[in-house]
């Protein structure tokens, strides 16, 4: 099937001039906001699931409708997978049997990565496909490096991965990286060739789009 996504359009020519000075911000105001309450609750349905598998940990956060939950948990089947999306809609579609060594969780990213930081989780891998870039220069603070949970989510540790049809989102999270852990995180651009792991990266290929992708090994602090 043949897509027609539009590219994505930005009023920024570079990397966001306050990008750095949010990214310290970040480091020396930890965030504060109380953990939602369903959050709260179906972090501990996770952390029990995860407790009874005795197996290395990957994070599919903000997952989608778990496609990339379940293509993740076939390739690598002696982990255990945890796809991660705030939408109940989402979670909820059918794209087939969920495999055993999979999980799908309704939860707030912010709260999530916080309480799985709290509770010694360290993922050997962690991916973080297609999000929203919010491409209006006034938006930085919506992105995930501009969020002032950045630090955390990278205090998680393992090979984390982000890709992305904006290279500017890429290059900024690259930034921040090296802000926040002293990293230099490797961005190349990234050909699925027939591979799709999210229904984003299909339809973004299939428009003819050029994808990107950033990976980096964090150490978990």
């Amino acid at each position: 099937m043949q897509h027609n996504s539009r590219p994505v359009t930005s009023n920024q020519p570079g990397p966001h001039q306050d990008l750095a000075r949010r990214v310290h911000r970040a480091l020396t105001h930890p965030l504060r906001k109380p953990i939602a309450e369903h959050t709260q609750r179906n972090f501990a349905q996770a952390a029990a699931w995860f407790a009874d598998r005795q197996a290395p940990l990957i994070l599919d956060s903000g997952c989608g409708v778990g496609v990339s939950t379940r293509q993740l948990a076939a390739q690598f089947p002696t982990h255990a997978v945890i796809g991660i999306d705030r939408s109940e809609d989402r979670l909820g579609r059918n794209h087939g049997t969920l495999p055993e060594n999979a999980m799908l969780v309704r939860a707030d990213l912010v709260d999530f990565w916080r309480l799985a930081y709290q509770a010694g989780w360290a993922p050997e891998y962690h991916y973080l496909l297609y999000p929203n870039p919010y491409p209006k220069a006034g938006h930085l603070k919506m992105r995930w490096h501009g969020h002032a949970v950045l630090p955390t989510l990278l205090a998680l540790g393992g090979r984390f991965e982000l890709r992305s049809n904006w290279s500017l989102y890429v290059e900024e999270f690259a930034l921040a990286v090296a802000q926040v852990t002293g990293k230099q995180a490797m961005v190349t651009e990234w050909v699925p060739d027939g591979g799709y792991l999210t229904p984003f990266e299909a339809k973004y290929a299939q428009s003819g789009q050029a994808l990107w992708r950033l990976r980096v090994d964090l150490e978990r602090t």
